[in-house]
């Protein structure tokens, strides 16, 4: 395989998972782990950065299947996809995202507490009923928020074996705004020309992670709203390069 040919294939697999929005999913991670009081050390900065991997891996592997379920509406209205333009064969993205699930769970399992492991599982059922059926009813987007949700439980669950109620209201608090985002990116696909005047989602989108920064300022220490500002200008930054819409 060429250079040229692995680079092509490489920048496909990185737009099928949406990489840019990682940075999102890694402040929830973060969050969650604060508020969830992990073990401290070397330990616990090992056991964060598990479950990064291991939610990043269920996000982008989330993204694949999406494209994988969506192959006929985006064949017709969203032609920029990497399956549909041609970037990637459908066996390959088939490939991406079975790895990627796989490898999310080996996380889950070398955790410190398996009860994460069980929330995987819920983790992965949500993704696949809301990619499987997003299109054709539109109450899922309730399971959109649910997967973000499940984020923080994950991350709770198996840092420490329970989800500390600061926990279920970060989580929450995220769930909301991610119901607002996708009914504003539902309504924009539903325009003339499927695009707002000015770049609304992705903004929303890169805004996730400053949605975090804001409630761990107000319940742990005003600091940590710069990590949210922070995670939302790296998401940004990443969207110029692959788009997380």
């Amino acid at each position: 395989m060429s250079t040229v040919t692995l680079n092509n294939r490489i920048g496909a697999i990185l737009a099928l998972c949406r990489i840019s929005n990682l940075p999102t999913l890694w402040m929830n991670v973060l969050t969650a782990a604060v508020l969830a009081n992990p073990p401290e050390g070397a330990q616990g900065v090992f056991a964060v950065l598990l479950l990064c991997l291991a939610l990043s891996c269920f996000y982008c592997g989330g993204m694949a299947l999406n494209d994988v379920c969506d192959l006929d509406y985006d064949s017709v209205h969203q032609r920029f996809r990497p399956i549909v333009a041609g970037r990637i064969t459908l066996a390959q993205a088939s490939a991406t995202l079975c790895t990627l699930f796989a490898l999310g769970f080996l996380c889950l399992v070398a955790a410190p507490y398996r009860a994460g492991l069980a929330a995987g599982v819920a983790l992965l059922a949500v993704i696949w009923l809301y990619d499987r059926f997003h299109k054709r009813h539109p109450s899922t987007v309730v399971l959109m928020a649910g997967a973000r949700l499940l984020a923080y439980a994950v991350t709770a669950l198996a840092l420490t074996g329970t989800v500390p109620g600061l926990v279920w209201l970060a989580g929450i608090v995220q769930a909301a705004y991610i119901l607002t985002l996708t009914f504003v990116a539902r309504y924009e696909s539903r325009m003339p020309n499927h695009r707002y005047a000015w770049p609304v989602v992705p903004w929303m989108l890169a805004a996730i992670p400053l949605c975090d920064g804001v409630v761990l300022a107000v319940l742990v220490h005003p600091a940590w709203l710069v990590a949210g500002v922070a995670g939302m200008a790296l998401t940004r930054a990443a969207q110029r390069h692959v788009r997380g819409d």
